[in-house]
């Protein structure tokens, strides 16, 4: 169970999906039920959109949380809460915040982007460490990454197989992320939500102690405007967690469920 809301939170905030005009605004928002192994409720996460603005520019400040809930938490106890402020236009980051306790793992980062300069200020205040890292151009973190593909990429010219790169830094590292598209297909959520078209995602992370290969991450989004985060799920190097979305508010366009005759 080690880090896995964490990842799952991660990924959520990265689960790529595209489209040609905006697809969210101020007051969106979602949360999503967790479960271990298809069996036992594993906790809960949230996101939420809220515009603001950031030393003077109109921003998206978004916050995604994690926490586990039941019988797990009295073993493995999870609190993460992380935050993304990005440029309303362009949807590039300009300040990101995650904070964390997992199992007594802890972490409280704050990053400062340069856009302009190609720099991040790090600052671990664990530490209490400032460093100043470069990055690559147009960078997102890993909140800002689900934002920016919802609203920059068209998915109507991908066809099953292709795959999407973008550069992403996190803590104090710059990654290349890579997502491969696997085509359409319609899934059943509960909560009187129904079956929804989605759209189906395989994103690469690292093989090792958490995942038990390169391709153990799936994810759905909704075939709508919103390309709303519908489920994700993970095999582990030890069982497997899935998140589904379980409610939501705020969206921008109407959320079309598919209708049985």
């Amino acid at each position: 169970m080690k880090k896995t809301l964490l990842i799952l939170l991660a990924f959520l905030a990265m689960n790529m999906t595209f489209a040609q005009e905006d697809s969210f605004k101020d007051g969106e928002w979602f949360r999503f039920r967790m479960s271990y192994s298809g069996f036992f409720k594993a906790g809960n996460a949230t996101l939420s959109v809220k515009e603001t603005t950031l030393n003077g520019k109109p921003v998206f400040h978004v916050v995604g949380k994690g926490w586990t809930t039941g019988a797990i938490k009295w073993f493995f106890k999870v609190k993460d809460r992380y935050e993304s402020y990005f440029d309303v236009e362009s949807n590039l980051p300009y300040k990101f915040i995650r904070k964390i306790n997992e199992g007594g793992h802890k972490k409280d980062v704050e990053i400062d982007f340069d856009q302009e300069k190609k720099t991040a200020l790090v600052f671990n205040k664990k530490y209490n460490r400032k460093r100043t890292i470069e990055t690559k151009p147009n960078v997102q973190d890993m909140v800002s990454t689900f934002y920016y593909l919802r609203n920059k990429l068209d998915v109507s010219k991908l066809n099953p197989g292709d795959e999407i790169f973008l550069d992403m830094f996190f803590d104090e590292e710059n990654y290349g992320f890579k997502l491969k598209y696997l085509g359409k297909e319609t899934i059943k959520l509960g909560n009187s939500i129904g079956k929804v078209e989605a759209l189906k995602f395989r994103p690469y992370v690292m093989a090792g102690r958490v995942f038990k290969e390169e391709e153990s991450l799936t994810l759905w989004v909704s075939n709508d405007k919103n390309k709303v985060p519908l489920r994700i799920k993970a095999d582990l190097a030890v069982g497997s967690l899935r998140a589904d979305l379980d409610a939501f508010k705020g969206l921008k366009h109407s959320f079309k469920t598919v209708v049985e005759n």
